[in-house]
């Protein structure tokens, strides 16, 4: 698999993160919507576990707001920084696209594992589980948006909230920062789906009705007419 290596001399010479040429390509044509795109880095920060593997949020900011023990991945044209607090829990990860045509989109295949006891300090925040809950389906659903996506996301400017339940699908709006932004479909995919998927079984899909064009920087182009 073909790719570029990614490392920092800040933590040691071993590889931290791959990117495949895929990815790259993809993460740099959704760079260039945002103001200065030159002037931003990719972040890449584990946010909490789920079923025995971890999840993240993927942003765009400055290299200059790392701090101090961030990994900050030098590239030719593509810096890569990762919050001190994920660095371990994301060394070896490759960032690729997906393979599946139905859920396309970015994925991270990472060979660490989060530890079997929940607590892995802040921001990651622990899901609840399928016990933790009450009420309805749709209740249960908003449970889940409300303590473990929202607090997740907050600290980007996004939210999530439900539309409705039907059968067992669920219709989830993304707002704030999510509107528009390229790095959505990660949050959905490994976030969003799999903590609702976890916490509620009677769950099997879950459908972003974002109205993505809507937002400052749209990575869905509206149909034309």
């Amino acid at each position: 698999m073909r790719g570029t290596v990614l490392s920092s001399p800040e933590v040691d010479a071993e590889p931290i993160v791959n990117l495949t040429d895929k990815a790259k390509r993809h993460i740099l044509k959704i760079r260039e919507a945002e103001e200065s795109p030159e002037t931003l880095a990719l972040w890449i920060e584990v946010v909490g576990a789920r079923g025995g593997e971890y999840a993240y949020d993927l942003y765009f900011d400055v290299p200059a707001n790392a701090g101090d023990g961030d990994a900050v991945l030098h590239n030719d044209d593509l810096d890569v920084v990762i919050p001190a607090a994920s660095v371990e829990n994301m060394r070896g990860a490759t960032l690729d696209m997906a393979r599946d045509l139905l859920n396309p989109g970015m994925v991270i295949t990472n060979p660490n594992r989060p530890p079997a006891a929940p607590g892995m300090g802040s921001p990651q925040i622990a899901a609840p589980q399928p016990g933790d809950l009450t009420g309805t389906v749709e209740e249960r659903v908003r449970q889940v948006l409300d303590q473990f996506i929202n607090p997740s996301i907050a600290a980007h400017g996004g939210t999530a909230s439900l539309i409705a339940v039907e059968d067992d699908t669920a219709y989830v709006r993304l707002g704030g920062g999510c509107v528009g932004c390229g790095m959505a479909a990660v949050t959905l995919s490994q976030g969003i789906t799999v903590a609702i998927r976890d916490a509620v079984p009677e769950i099997a899909n879950v459908v972003d009705q974002t109205d993505h064009a809507s937002g400052t920087n749209p990575y869905y182009e509206a149909a034309k007419k």
